[in-house]
């Protein structure tokens, strides 16, 4: 695809995403429940990276392309924005967030996500 290799071009370094996910203002971890990063290049959605949380309801540092950084230039930098799409098929949650990345810096994505009372057996 032309314009997935202009993107590239484009955002030649890489910045770095965690996602961190918990239910119960972040108490208990949710394993299992599955992220996509993606992004839409001329109106297709470009699929980055797609896994589940581990047992601690992490995924560590996902690379994501991000413009090279200009630092003699004093503007707020300009990021690459990305869709996190966040899917937990047990309790038919699904959840979308946004979050913008730079060259060579680390963003965590806490999600918090409201589950019933049976996924505390309850």
């Amino acid at each position: 695809m032309k314009e997935y290799q202009e993107f590239l071009k484009e955002n030649p370094a890489f910045g770095y995403l965690s996602i961190r996910v918990y239910t119960a203002s972040q108490a208990v971890p949710i394993s299992n429940l599955k992220i996509v990063v993606q992004k839409k290049i001329n109106d297709r959605d470009v699929v980055f990276y797609e896994g589940y949380t581990n047992v601690s309801g992490v995924i560590e540092k996902i690379p994501l392309p991000a413009p090279k950084l200009n630092l003699d230039d004093l503007k707020v930098p300009v990021g690459v924005t990305y869709d996190i799409v966040a899917t937990y098929v047990p309790e038919n949650v699904s959840e979308k967030f946004t979050v913008e990345i730079y060259e060579g810096v680390s963003v965590i994505q806490n999600i918090n996500i409201a589950l019933s009372k049976e996924y505390y057996g309850g």
